[in-house]
């Protein structure tokens, strides 16, 4: 570890002899690049105003001083001493920025001593376990429900300075959310603590001025495991540590990948795109958000088919660690194509941001559908477009075992009636809401029939307790389905003109 540290240090010493913006950004563009990206980055953070913030990694305080002129204090450590000069020069002026020349992998700060902190490109420049190290020590240095909101280069070099050698560490954003989640604090009173992620997203500054979607910002949140129940499925601490825990784990994706198909973890897979997508009349230029885009089999498929620009969303992190991933088989459609970790219900964008809103098979872990329509209509242009497939159910009393499998899922699901006269009174016109319980039991019954052809490499690569995982739990919906008590629908619907 002694040896890595003073490769990064002779590293950032070749790179940091003139103290300029273009040395911290290693790229010729840093000037253009920083212009876009300050205003972004700081329009991204946690709120901060009176409140004290760590910045780690200030470099020649770029953030510093803005950070500064709202929070109540500013704590600027950086291991390169002509950085830290160079930021007391240009943000000595204010008075509450403590400047500190260290090591982060060294640095010792008290027990809940600040509220925000604050990196711009460091995780990457420390090996895994002083990152595990200092994560450890963040949650300790971080009050109840402070923040920690972080920035790094992911699969690969951005700057086009040329390097004698690069000690940088190009993690893939799921190795950054392994070592986040790994992480832990117990305090003297033996509470443990842990990171909670708020969300994960690419910087538009480098899609739009280096076609480079792999620049990822996270926010993260302390918060305190508790042994009682928190209210989500398996007394998870939130219902996204669930999904990735549980019914989203990486092995879980991958088996139900290899039942619907590359690229797909819902019902049909690219068969059931190539319905649906061509109802949208698509066209060239326009926007559109997939909520609950998954390792983004539809995202690519409509980016490419018809030159639309796509933002996939998905609450899962590893989900979307592995649509980003998937990116860069997709190079050609860098910009065209984005995805971000988020709660959609929690998510904000401009009123009329979006041509078309498209959803398959996710919302049935949302509560408050009324709410979210409502939300999705803001989103859309006037005239945009919405097309949701989900889960659904039928109108009799529910049998017991469709009850605990509900619950033990996490799921809220409405008659195909109910859920489309749910959208209309959000405002939408046009709605059809198509009861495709025939078609759903058509394709299980197909995918079923394949699987069980492959068995023998699927469990090759997984396992038998995989293989028998899926083949009871396509039995057991086909026979929900028989029953009448799990049902599929198809909603599509519009945003009046004024």
């Amino acid at each position: 570890m002694a040896t890595e540290r003073n490769a990064m240090f002779y590293f950032w010493k070749e790179h940091s002899s003139e103290a300029t913006i273009q040395e911290m950004f290693l790229d010729s563009k840093g000037k253009e690049i920083g212009e876009l990206e300050l205003p972004e980055i700081l329009s991204m953070l946690p709120n901060y105003e009176r409140r004290r913030v760590l910045e780690l990694g200030a470099g020649i305080g770029r953030y510093t001083g803005e950070i500064a002129q709202k929070a109540s204090h500013v704590t600027s450590v950086d291991f390169m001493e002509n950085f830290v000069e160079k930021s007391r020069e240009l943000n000595g002026k204010y008075s509450n920025i403590e400047f500190i020349c260290a090591d982060v992998t060294k640095l010792e700060r008290e027990v809940g001593s600040c509220d925000v902190i604050f990196s711009n490109w460091l995780l990457m420049y420390l090996g895994d376990e002083e990152v595990q190290c200092l994560l450890n020590k963040m949650l300790s240095w971080l009050t109840d429900d402070g923040y920690l909101f972080f920035h790094e280069s992911c699969f690969g070099q951005s700057g086009d300075k040329k390097r004698t050698s690069n000690p940088t560490h190009y993690r893939s954003p799921m190795l950054y959310g392994t070592l986040l989640d790994a992480a832990q604090h117990k305090a003297s009173n033996g509470t443990v603590s842990s990171f909670e992620l708020v969300w994960a997203r690419s910087l538009q500054a480098y899609i739009q001025l280096k076609s480079n979607p792999n620049q990822l910002c996270w926010l993260y949140t302390k918060a305190a495991r508790s042994a009682v129940a928190t209210g989500h499925p398996g007394g998870h601490l939130s219902f996204q540590q669930f999904l990735d825990k549980q019914q989203y784990s990486i092995n879980g994706i991958l088996r139900y990948e290899r039942i619907f198909g590359h690229g797909f973890i819902s019902t049909g897979g690219l068969k059931t795109t190539e319905e649906f997508v061509p109802r949208l009349n698509l066209q060239p230029g326009e926007v559109v958000v997939d909520v609950g885009a998954g390792i983004g089999g539809s995202a690519f498929y409509m980016a490419e088919n018809f030159g639309v620009n796509v933002l996939g969303i998905d609450l899962s992190a590893n989900m979307t660690s592995i649509a980003q991933e998937r990116a860069l088989q997709y190079k050609h459609l860098y910009g065209k194509v984005q995805f971000e970790i988020c709660d959609v219900t929690m998510r904000e964008f401009p009123p009329g941001t979006f041509d078309v809103v498209y959803s398959r098979d996710t919302l049935l872990h949302i509560a408050d559908k009324p709410g979210l329509f409502k939300k999705f209509l803001t989103w859309l242009k006037p005239g945009g477009r919405l097309l949701i497939s989900d889960y659904c159910c039928g109108t009799d009393a529910w049998m017991e075992d469709f009850e605990e499998y509900v619950k033990q899922r996490g799921y809220h699901l409405m008659s195909v009636q109910s859920y489309g006269k749910a959208i209309e009174e959000a405002g939408f016109i046009q709605v059809h809401a198509e009861d495709k319980t025939d078609r759903f039991v058509s394709i299980l019954t197909d995918e079923l029939a394949s699987f069980e052809q492959k068995k023998d490499s699927f469990v090759k690569e997984f396992s038998a307790e995989d293989s028998e995982s899926i083949i009871s739990g396509w039995r057991a919906k086909l026979e929900r389905c028989g029953r009448g008590q799990q049902k599929w629908g198809l909603f599509i619907a519009t945003k009046a003109q004024p």
